[in-house]
């Protein structure tokens, strides 16, 4: 797999069009389906957009490179009720191949009709080579994103996940007890 830590490759839903995008680029359809290395739901004030709620899920495509996808509002909703029954049946994320498709909306503001797209998700069984190929990856390699990390998120899952504090602490530990030895 080919990953640098903290830069994976972007996937970009595009609400407006119901497209998924490869950095904002590279067009991939409607639909995506990935067996999650990691993800999290968290609140946080990220890309200048305010204070909201977040999932984002990391994967590997195709190619074996590590990616990263961002949902919010509506579609965050939408991946709870995907959890929810997974958690009764001892399930996670990881341990299944994650559906996501393009699902049309239509409000009306002031007369005037508008059309958006939120994420809906399914799942199907993964096959447990792959799920455990995945999970030793995880292990071995801090899973984050720059653009997406910040001190100030309130985290309320999280799996697979290493944020950068995390990631320094181990090494500011052994700093602490070598002083304490010496002194």
């Amino acid at each position: 797999m080919t990953y640098l830590p903290g830069h994976p490759r972007q996937i970009r839903f595009d609400a407006k069009a119901g497209q998924f995008n490869i950095g904002g680029t590279v067009p991939l359809g409607n639909t995506l389906s990935f067996i999650p290395l990691a993800w999290r739901v968290f609140q946080d004030n990220i890309l200048n957009m305010g204070r909201k709620l977040w999932a984002e899920l990391f994967f590997a495509d195709t190619q074996g490179a590590i990616c990263a996808v961002l949902f919010h509002g509506y579609s965050v909703e939408n991946l709870y009720h995907l959890i929810e029954p997974l958690l009764y049946d001892e399930l996670t994320l990881a341990d299944i191949v994650v559906k996501v498709q393009a699902e049309k909306k239509e409000t009306t503001k002031d007369g005037k009709k508008a059309t958006y797209f939120i994420a809906s998700f399914s799942y199907e069984a993964a096959d447990p080579q792959e799920v455990a190929a995945r999970h030793d990856f995880t292990r071995d390699f801090p899973i984050w994103r720059q653009e997406t990390y910040s001190a100030t998120a309130d985290v309320r899952l999280s799996h697979g996940y290493t944020s950068p504090a995390e990631e320094a602490a181990p090494e500011e530990v052994e700093e602490t007890e070598l002083a304490q030895q010496a002194a």
